[in-house]
């Protein structure tokens, strides 16, 4: 199944885009990033015969989902034949409510407000972690203190 991060506005090169970078380079799955403009632009299609992308919206009204949660419901995506899962994290103002309305998934990273920039970099480590917890690899650590 192929993560596919879809942000409105830049980053350039930045502090966040290395470290965007280094997640995704480190995930096993295939990885795709694509950068819109603050208003406007068109979501990339998803392929003539393919099936809709399973769509993951970044909001602040979302589910702040455990990890290992999060791990169990890309796991069953994939087990379920999803080709594509999208990630879509907003410019300032956040989604329109259409968007809003035709997600699979709300999530948040809890009550805060967070720059898209750290936001992008939050979501690829939280990627990388969940394909660690479905790979059986040690990066997660849960309950070790």
């Amino acid at each position: 199944m192929q993560l596919h991060i879809v942000a409105r506005g830049k980053i350039g090169r930045s502090p966040e885009a290395e470290l965007v970078d280094r997640y995704l380079e480190r995930i096993a799955w295939k990885t795709k990033i694509t950068e819109l403009p603050d208003e406007g632009g068109n979501m990339p299609p998803s392929g003539e015969g393919v099936a809709a992308p399973r769509t993951v919206v970044l909001d602040e009204k979302g589910k702040a989902l455990s990890s290992v949660k999060f791990a169990q419901i890309l796991g069953r995506w994939r087990d379920e034949g999803v080709r594509e899962a999208r990630f879509l994290i907003g410019a300032a103002d956040g989604h329109t409510q259409d968007v809003i309305d035709d997600a699979d998934l709300l999530l948040s990273f809890g009550p805060a407000t967070w720059p898209h920039m750290l936001c992008r970099a939050m979501l690829a480590e939280q990627l990388f972690r969940a394909t660690a917890i479905l790979s059986g690899h040690p990066y997660h650590r849960e309950g070790r203190r």
